[in-house]
């Protein structure tokens, strides 16, 4: 495919009357101012905050038990939109640690606004919990979009509306809900990631890729106010509210990943592409790390912390596909450190930061003058855009599919979409390496394959990677949660479940080479050109 291919957009989720219920969430077990106002919490009652108080919640540590049985509050989803200048803002961290402050920047035409903070999860079926209310705060318009014309790069820099303080907020990820005294409702994501991941499975959010396809103001990492890939920005800032709801691909590619780890009650920790990039230090010791559906923008250094948390025995999830392709540098902006994403692609010969540091061009991870395709990691390669196709199971008997009931043959229509990725026997690949799924596919007059593979490093970590972009999504496939789901069925959902609590268990108990069957290099019958060794 064409490598500037638009990724899918996907839904946003937000128009959901009502919670799904144990049964039929996730397919298991399917029958059938602008002032400085400053926002302190404090306890309350077990009926949720009041204004300006937050909820009690355990004291540090990975959410346990306590916190994953505490009552959800399932009104989390957004009424309204309305129009795009209704309400919106952005937060000027994209994590804290617990007890923390953030800066909200918003903008409403609104006399007035609320913040709710709901930490999203399990929750009995609720998937979100309301930890933390504001007080009342005046509404203001705040100015337009700016474009910085070097880099085409579309910057809100709107003036901090309130400080958050996060004390008492358990790690995890959050919808801030601003609610419009008007009716109208908007996200901003926040992450309360966790200081260590020693023993846990690490959910690293993929906040760099929502920042790329976010075009608030006009412009992304693909297209610019006319829609021309020529007038794309080549940087991208996190001083600006994401479009749409706010939080759309968190919404389609993370939550149901978010809710059915935490319904399973293993240990987790909570983190950020961003800061794996800045430190390695969540990664020791954590028995997996997982990245969810659209994980396509990372760093070196990131890359470097994943690949040396696999050497040292952690676990690797890869549940999308396109993870790992681009490679982007991050940059300060006046809020603080690492808040832009430099990408100039195709274009990077003109980045002027690439004089002095040759080796560090922001292009793809496989392309010169640094080839290093992401293959060497993940086990695949990303191939194409767009595709619709069943997924087609190769290696019933894998350990993954225990419980599936699976036979070789079976497909599951629509599952591989909207990118995919296929073991590339001419790419560095580790090995063995078996082929679990090979569904036949055609993506742009061209035949070819979507693979799922799993290999173990010599370390003893295992790498699954799901090849598809659709696996997080068919969690809630056969459910009336998030829209269409690209008519995936329950049928889907019910096996997407099952082998992800497969993975999600075997992983949390450590390096899986040495509890679980290891891989059956079954590469040559299916590519007939000799494997590279990664």
């Amino acid at each position: 495919m064409d490598s500037e291919a638009r990724g899918n957009r996907g839904e946003d989720g937000t128009r959901e009357p009502r919670p799904m219920d144990r049964r039929r969430f996730l397919g298991a077990a399917v029958a059938g101012a602008v002032g400085a106002a400053v926002a302190a919490g404090c306890d309350s009652d077990g009926g949720g905050p009041r204004p300006g108080q937050t909820a009690p919640a355990p004291a540090g540590g990975p959410p346990q038990a306590e916190e994953r049985n505490r009552r959800g509050d399932p009104d989390w989803r957004i009424g309204s939109l309305g129009p795009d200048e209704a309400i919106e803002g952005y937060a000027d961290r994209v994590s804290v640690l617990p007890g923390e402050e953030f800066g909200l920047h918003v903008s409403t035409t609104a006399p007035g606004f609320r913040v709710s903070a709901y930490r999203m999860g399990w929750y009995g079926g609720a998937q979100a919990r309301r930890v933390w209310v504001s007080d009342r705060v005046a509404g203001q318009r705040q100015p337009p979009p700016r474009t910085v014309p070097a880099t085409r790069s579309v910057r809100a820099d709107w003036q901090r509306t309130l400080a958050v303080r996060t004390d008492g907020w358990p790690e995890g990820v959050y919808l801030l809900r601003l609610e419009g005294e008007h009716g109208y409702q908007r996200y901003v994501p926040m992450v309360v990631r966790s200081q260590s991941g020693a023993g846990a499975t690490v959910i690293m959010h993929a906040v760099a890729t929502w920042q790329a396809y976010n075009t608030w103001g006009g412009g992304d990492l693909y297209e610019g106010k006319d829609g021309a890939y020529a007038t794309r920005s080549l940087e991208v800032t996190f001083d600006r509210p994401y479009d749409k709801s706010g939080a759309g691909k968190f919404i389609v590619y993370e939550r149901a990943l978010v809710a059915l780890a935490e319904r399973l009650g293993i240990p987790l920790a909570y983190t950020t592409g961003v800061d794996v990039h800045a430190s390695p230090s969540v990664l020791r010791g954590a028995a997996a790390l997982v990245s969810l559906g659209h994980d396509e923008y990372w760093t070196p250094e990131q890359r470097r912390n994943v690949t040396q948390a696999r050497d040292a025995g952690t676990n690797l999830a890869f549940l999308g596909a396109n993870a790992c392709f681009r490679r982007i540098r991050l940059e300060p902006s006046g809020t603080g450190e690492a808040r832009t994403v430099v990408c100039w692609k195709t274009a990077f010969d003109d980045d002027p930061y690439l004089a002095a540091h040759p080796d560090m061009p922001t292009n793809d991870f496989r392309q010169a003058p640094a080839p290093d395709p992401e293959s060497s990691l993940v086990g695949m390669l990303y191939e194409g855009f767009p595709v619709d196709a069943p997924y087609v199971v190769h290696s019933p008997g894998h350990w993954l599919f225990e419980g599936t009931g699976v036979r070789q043959g079976d497909s599951f229509a629509h599952l591989v979409g909207v990118e995919y990725d296929r073991v590339t026997p001419s790419a560095p690949t580790p090995r063995p390496i078996e082929v679990l799924a090979h569904s036949p596919l055609v993506c742009q007059g061209r035949a070819s394959h979507a693979n799922s593979a799993y290999y173990v490093a010599p370390s003893g970590a295992g790498v699954f990677a799901s090849g598809t972009m659709r696996w997080v999504e068919a969690l809630m496939a056969g459910t009336r949660d998030n829209g269409r789901n690209h008519d995936m069925d329950a049928r889907t959902g019910e096996f997407v479940t099952r082998t992800t609590e497969n993975l999600l268990r075997a992983f949390a108990a450590g390096p899986a080479g040495d509890t679980r069957p290891g891989p059956v290099d079954n590469v040559a019958p299916l590519y007939s050109t000799p494997l590279a060794t990664g």
